[in-house]
């Protein structure tokens, strides 16, 4: 089987891999990523829906709505939006199962698992930080 110049450029820009179960990823070429680690992240995680949905999903798969009723106070166009971008970056996988009425799960990959350690770390911050503002001080720090 050969591979025309036509294919070898849309495989170069985006790929789509179904597999069993309805999965679907997309990899797309690499954005310009920035020469700053801390700054990667950031770009990743930038906003406070995407740490939000990463907390809600460390515990397990959810449906669309269990995210949106977890979340409170989102629309359903910024979750959505969202949702499609951390796919991209390939930290969830959007699962579609064949049934009726269609269901869709959403849950973490493997990399979006391993930011665990820094949801863990914001906890104990955000904890420490709110403890400090009951004392009017942050222990530990000058």
């Amino acid at each position: 089987m050969s591979i025309t110049k036509d294919e070898t450029l849309y495989n170069a820009c985006t790929i789509y891999l179904d597999t069993i179960g309805g999965r679907r990823m997309s990899k797309e070429l690499p954005k310009e990523l920035p020469q700053c680690p801390v700054e990667i992240t950031l770009s990743l995680i930038s906003n406070r829906w995407k740490v939000l949905i990463l907390r809600d999903l460390m515990d397990g798969a959810k449906r669309f709505g269990e995210l949106r009723k977890s979340l409170g106070n989102i629309t359903q166009k910024v979750l959505t939006s969202n949702l499609r971008e951390m796919e991209e970056d390939r930290l969830i996988i959007r699962t579609v199962y064949a049934e009726v009425p269609p269901r869709v799960e959403y849950q973490l990959t493997d990399m979006g698992y391993s930011l665990k350690p820094i949801l863990e770390s914001m906890k104990t911050w955000g904890s420490r930080y709110k403890d400090s503002t009951r004392d009017d001080k942050i222990e530990g720090y000058a």
